[in-house]
């Protein structure tokens, strides 16, 4: 058993941490929540691009990841995922450009969709293939 030389009972409740505190919010909080998500993306279509990978350059947040993408075609994006969805923030690996005002898609399969014809066939094809599997699953 760890010895602790404070006791957190014997803290006084002001203890700096009133309701109206900045920490308020972060109690119970995964402050890595954005960039597990952002793994999670990536691990979903890598399959179906060049390269893709989480942004260790820009800062990940609660509230924010970046992910780099290269598509088969090889054009290189850096994608924001927040709250809102995906969007495109720059036309390179960790890069952002304010002035870039895309739209926010829902799902990085609509992003992908919108950006890469070949990550539609490969991915499309993957479907396919899935399908067919099914199928003769439910067949034998």
């Amino acid at each position: 058993r760890m010895e602790t030389d404070c006791n957190p009972m014997e803290l006084p409740n002001n203890a700096g941490f009133e309701e109206d505190s900045d920490y308020r919010d972060f109690e119970g909080t995964d402050v890595k929540d954005m960039r597990l998500e952002a793994e999670a993306v990536v691990n979903d279509v890598l399959f179906a691009v060049s390269n893709m990978f989480v942004s260790k350059t820009l800062p990940c947040a609660e509230d924010v990841a970046y992910i780099n993408v290269e598509t088969r075609e090889r054009n290189r994006y850096c994608l924001e995922l927040t709250e809102a969805g995906l969007r495109v923030v720059a036309y390179d690996f960790d890069q952002t450009d304010d002035r870039l005002q895309t739209p926010y898609h829902e799902t990085v399969y609509s992003l992908l969709d919108s950006l890469s014809p070949a990550y539609r066939e490969v991915f499309g094809n993957a479907l396919l293939q899935r399908l067919e599997a099914l199928k003769k699953e439910s067949q034998s």
